[in-house]
């Protein structure tokens, strides 16, 4: 599909049939392909990807969790599949998915495995399984409209326009301020680029623009779901490609999509994402927080300005000066309420600036009226009423004041950033109401089964669970030996065996945990600096700085620390580099992308992060050999969505900390353990500097339940001598 630019900056397509990425069979051609002949199953299709792989061979992992799949599409029960890295998990569940009609629906949590799917995994699997199935399968990629270039924005968008441009809000510049025009300079250069670029791209995605722009010029030239006036209503309508997409979708035998959008469709009552029969879930140890940042709202001072100037040539110079001042209203109370959680309803300079925000943004509603087939600017009409009617919406919600929502004050520490934030106290109950509805879900991840159960994580998402010991205390007992300690967790013996974790099931749902093929207790050791103090204070302690540099020296680098703060891993890196010469990157100096790269290349080399490093570092190798967590990740007391579930659980008998705090530490610190071995001839060693990990009775035995069964040990002389063992292989 092409463009022709005409006239003034506008732009007449050529339109050419959505195709998928693989193909452009029709749905009844695949229904009448699949019809024809005995239909493979999923575990000969998983052999034949398997077998195209050189050097590939049968995992039993991979091929017991095609098996559960195969049997709850036929039985219609729900699935919650642990699979560990090295399982080859992706295959597992795509190979039983092409023997499902209709399309099937892939979520995941990152780019980073949206982008192995449909660029490795899904090509290959097509590859090899065209001869069994008679014809090539399909796939397609579906993302949120906001993705896509939107023709009509790219239209209207002009250096000219004050309220998008020259002059818009300050919301992410430090210090605030008009942009200068160098900058407006550089944005009407990215413009430009798009410009030439909407003459050759296909579909329109943003992540094919390369070099790309920034989220400020992109804003410019895409259109979110909220805004958009619908393909019959819109001058480019049939052009679009946020529509094309969403085609292809329909057409495909498997549509990859981000849990972002798989939420939001849930909260639109699922008209977005193609209907199908199942919906596999990857990353799914994700999926609560991200539908819950979907049913987030708030309100900025700089969106109220931004929404005012949009809307003000359709309003009365009265009604636009009423926004005006409640922006203004909620810029002062903004200024005089301390950052965090709302715990006594909204102050009264907040409750005010919602007061007149909810009655003005209602005036200007009423005062726009319905778009009509005659208006002449449809598009921007709308734009300003969705800007409007979702700062009324978050308007009357925050003065609602419900017990199902959360309110709080967000502040950075730049003070460039200030806003009122509303979020769900749970999501659970929205995912039980709208995620298993009319399909069968498999959830799966690498971190599901939390404390050695399912328990947890199936409330998470929604589902009825069977009842479990009330705290992880009481499990940690239950599964004491006569010694106090856990059989399985002496040190000097592996954490558990491997894909021992018990199946739970409830009501229309089961579990499987396969395992993974590392050998983990051969691989690598898991050592608790258990003789540390607890530590108390903000920051890396002096002990677990010594410690840290005793580990790092004994191997030479190749260390991956992760940290609790940003001033954690600055103490580290500065103390590295002041006693020792080894190379120390540290997050924020240079891009991440880079950094890992460097850390992967320069092998005497250490690389220190926070929180993006627990889960979003892949380094396989001996690049990576130590791991080093320098405290439990338990969330921060002045996290407001953690702290009022955990309040709320106190209030109802129960302990906040051991049914929030507890379970969110296990998925991260399973997650940042995960980074060490990534591959079959890794090994190497975490070092955890939290004493907490074995000295703390309650919590201590769940969280290392939730860990990878590694050889586990809490002498120091034991991990640093295999460390100067590993520095000379």
């Amino acid at each position: 599909m092409g463009a022709a630019r005409v006239g003034g900056g506008g732009y007449r397509r050529t339109v050419t049939p959505p195709r998928t990425a693989t193909g452009s069979a029709s749905p009844s051609a695949r229904a009448g392909s699949r019809r024809r002949g005995a239909r493979p199953s999923g575990t000969e299709l998983l052999a034949a990807a398997v077998g195209a792989v050189p050097g590939g061979a049968a995992r039993p992992g991979q091929q017991q969790m095609t098996t559960a799949i195969e049997e709850c599409v036929t039985s219609g029960e729900h699935l919650l599949v642990q699979a560990g890295t090295g399982t080859g998990k992706s295959l597992a569940y795509l190979a039983p998915a092409l023997t499902v009609d209709g399309p099937v629906v892939v979520s995941t949590a990152t780019l980073a495995l949206q982008s192995q799917l449909v660029d490795h995994d899904l090509p290959r699997l097509a590859d090899a399984v065209e001869p069994l199935l008679g014809r090539r399968p399909t796939f397609a990629v579906l993302k949120g409209r906001h993705h896509y270039l939107c023709l009509a924005r790219l239209d209207n968008s002009t250096e000219e326009e004050p309220e998008d441009t020259l002059f818009d809000a300050p919301a992410a510049r430090p210090g605030g301020g008009t942009k200068w025009l160098g900058e407006a300079g550089r944005l009407g250069k990215q413009i430009e680029r798009v410009r030439d670029w909407a003459e050759k791209t296909a579909t329109g995605d943003r992540d094919e623009l390369d070099p790309g722009v920034d989220d400020q010029a992109w804003r410019l030239v895409s259109m979110p779901a909220r805004e958009c006036v619908g393909a019959t209503r819109c001058p480019f309508g049939q052009e679009c490609f946020a529509e094309a997409s969403r085609a292809r979708a329909r057409e495909a035998d498997i549509v990859v999509t981000n849990h972002s959008l798989l939420a939001v469709d849930m909260l639109a009552d699922r008209h977005i994402v193609p209907p199908h029969k199942l919906l596999i879930v990857d990353e799914a140890h994700e999926l609560a927080d991200r539908v819950s940042s979907a049913a987030q709202a708030e309100l900025v001072p700089e969106l109220i300005d931004r929404s005012t100037r949009r809307a003000r040539p359709l309003l009365r110079p009265e009604t636009a000066e009423a926004l005006t001042a409640a922006g203004d209203a909620l810029a002062v109370g903004l200024a005089e309420a301390p950052a965090g959680r709302l715990t006594a309803g909204l102050p009264a300079p907040l409750r005010e600036a919602c007061t007149l925000l909810d009655a003005a943004t209602r005036s200007a509603l009423d005062a726009i009226g319905d778009i009509k087939s005659d208006d002449p600017d449809p598009v921007r009409k709308q734009q300003a009423k969705a800007a409007l009617d979702d700062l009324s919406t978050t308007a009357q919600r925050l003065l609602e004041e419900a017990e199902h929502d959360v309110a709080w004050v967000e502040k950075n520490d730049s003070g460039s950033r200030r806003a009122l934030v509303v979020a769900p106290l749970s999501v659970a109950g929205t995912l039980a109401t709208h995620l298993y509805d009319e399909r069968t879900v498999v959830a799966t991840s690498a971190t599901l089964a939390l404390g050695g159960r399912f328990d947890t994580v199936a409330r998470a998402l929604g589902l009825d669970a069977p009842p479990v010991p009330a705290s992880p205390a009481a499990a940690s007992l239950a599964a004491r030996t006569g010694t106090g300690r856990p059989a399985a967790e002496t040190p000097g013996r592996r954490l558990a065996d491997p894909a021992t974790v018990p199946a739970t099931e409830g009501p229309g749902w089961r579990s499987l945990d396969v395992g993974s093929p590392f050998d983990y207790a051969r691989q690598g050791i898991l050592y608790v600096a258990a003789h540390l103090p607890r530590p108390s204070v903000s920051g890396l302690p002096e002990a677990a700085g010594e410690e840290l540099l005793g580990l790092v020296e004994a191997l030479g680098g190749r260390t991956l620390g992760l940290f609790s703060s940003r001033r954690a891993a600055q103490q580290a890196a500065e103390l590295l580099r002041a006693r020792t010469d080894l190379q120390v990157l540290l997050q924020g100096e240079e891009a991440l992308p880079l950094l890992v790269r460097r850390f992967r290349e320069e092998r005497s080399s250490c690389l220190f992060g926070v929180m993006s490093l627990w889960q979003g570092v892949d380094v396989p190798g001996d690049a990576c050999q130590l791991v080093v967590i320098d405290r439990l990740p338990f969330p921060r007391p002045d996290e407001p969505l953690a702290a009022a579930r955990a309040a709320a659980v106190d209030a109802g008998g129960g302990s906040g900390f051991a049914a929030v705090s507890v379970p969110i530490a296990a998925v991260r610190l399973a997650q940042g353990v995960g980074r060490l071995i990534r591959a079959t001839g890794d090994k190497g060693v975490v070092a955890v500097l939290d004493s907490r990990l074995e000295t703390a009775r309650g919590y201590g035995p769940f969280l290392r339940r939730s860990l990878p069964p590694f050889w586990y040990t809490t002498r120091p002389e034991v991990a640093r001598g295999a460390l100067k063992r590993l520095a000379t292989t």
